[in-house]
């Protein structure tokens, strides 16, 4: 059976198919599977990402729990393993996991650290293959297929290469699925963390999959969960036993995904230079919030947030999104689509506070955030309007103020609410 050694990367012979330790180096961790050499579709993910970079810039923190999240109103952003075995997990409520782990070290996210490190892990993958798909900072989709010649070894080889390195000048560890489509790759990967190497190959894929409950379907939520167990559904055995036409017209598009991965089917391809396809800022905020005026503070600022963003990346938005979460937890989005592409604050604010008026009726509000959607070339970006003879002088305005900030810094100069109508 096909043997790689994942610390040296030597290649086990037939003799050492069964060995316990790399003949080589003597490491334990050889990774053996009848298509290992065959297979070349990666998916990477980094172990709890945020709470390893801040393990790796205080090695204090080794062996502690360590959450890193917002407050006590917030939400955990990420946990380590060690906070993951006191049941704390990402997306939990700040309270519940201060409450689970009362021992943890929690740590205001620093997003300009994470980013420069999820840069740095990128450039990484893609000095190994141009066809790198991220998903997020330290996520990613990677095909390997055609890489043996350039790289003297086996894709899988090469995968595991790739994570040593992140270990080495990243200081960060992670974890890959190997297979032979994108869906299984992703599922591969959250088998075996963390520092983990999973592979799923053609020959048991369908087997595989049969054992698995439905929440190991890509995109499959809680919703969608709750809806086919409502149908009786709970695994995907049965869902295997069901024919592609009538999951369509019983889930819709969703219906002919899941009719695809059941049967370990995927036709995607890797997608390098995957477009942004939203910009967004939000707040979760210590106190409820129920006044209109307060709300409207925070909407500046987050629009304030979001101009700058966009305008960096050189991109402009078609649709605003707002974003609430009331005090039950229940989320409320609403959205404006725009005349035309904007990257300016002030209308992004416009929008978004008329969306926000709207929801101002005493109902406690624990979050607000303001996004744009239909992301296009900044080139596009706010042409001069007749239906609006004031938009041109406050785009002027808003543009010299950009000037300043570029020059001296974001914070010489704020953006203040006179540029609201």
């Amino acid at each position: 059976m096909p043997t790689l050694c994942r610390d040296c990367l030597a290649i086990g012979s037939e003799g050492t198919s069964t060995a316990a330790r790399c003949q080589g180096c003597g490491s334990p961790r050889l990774l053996r599977h009848d298509e290992l050499f065959r297979l070349g579709i990666a998916h990477l993910d980094c172990d709890a990402f945020y709470a390893s970079v801040e393990k790796r810039d205080d090695p204090s923190l080794a062996d502690k729990p360590v959450i890193v999240g917002g407050g006590q109103r917030g939400v955990v952003s990420a946990a380590c393993y060690v906070a993951r075995t006191y049941g704390v997990h990402s997306a939990m409520p700040m309270f519940k996991a201060r409450k689970a782990c009362p021992n943890a070290v929690v740590i205001k996210p620093e997003m300009t650290k994470y980013t420069a490190v999820g840069r740095q892990i990128r450039a990484i993958m893609k000095d190994f293959t141009p066809l790198v798909e991220p998903l997020s900072l330290d996520e990613a989709f990677l095909d390997l297929t055609g890489t043996e010649r350039l790289h003297g070894q086996a894709p899988a080889a090469t995968a595991a290469a790739i994570v040593k390195r992140i270990q080495a000048e990243a200081g960060v560890s992670a974890s890959i699925g190997l297979s032979y489509n994108k869906s299984l790759a992703k599922v591969a990967s959250d088998l075996d963390k963390p520092r983990g190497f999973a592979v799923i190959g053609r020959a048991e894929a369908v087997e595989f999959l049969a054992q698995q409950p439905v929440s190991i379907i890509w995109g499959a939520g809680k919703a969608l969960q709750r809806r086919l167990a409502k149908d009786g559904i709970t695994t995907v055995a049965q869902l295997q036993l069901l024919d592609e036409v009538d999951l369509i017209a019983r889930y819709g598009a969703m219906g002919q995904r899941m009719a695809q991965f059941v049967r370990g089917e995927d036709p995607r391809r890797i997608k390098a230079n995957r477009p942004t396809k939203s910009i967004s800022s939000e707040t979760t905020f210590h106190h409820d919030i129920t006044d209109g005026d307060a709300l409207r503070k925070i909407l500046w600022r987050q629009a304030d947030r979001v101009a700058r963003r966009i305008k960096a990346a050189d991109l402009a938005g078609t649709t605003v999104v707002l974003k609430l979460r009331r005090a039950d937890f229940r989320i409320l989005t609403r959205s404006r689509r725009l005349p035309d592409p904007t990257q300016l604050a002030d209308t992004i604010y416009r929008q978004a506070e008329d969306l926000l008026t709207r929801e101002i009726n005493g109902t406690a509000y624990r979050l607000l955030g303001v996004g744009l959607s239909g992301l296009m070339d900044g080139a596009a970006a706010d042409p001069l309007s007749l239906a609006d003879p004031g938009a041109g002088r406050r785009a002027d305005a808003e543009r010299a103020l950009d000037d300043v900030r570029n020059k001296f810094g974001v914070d010489i100069i704020g953006k203040g609410r006179g540029l609201r109508r």
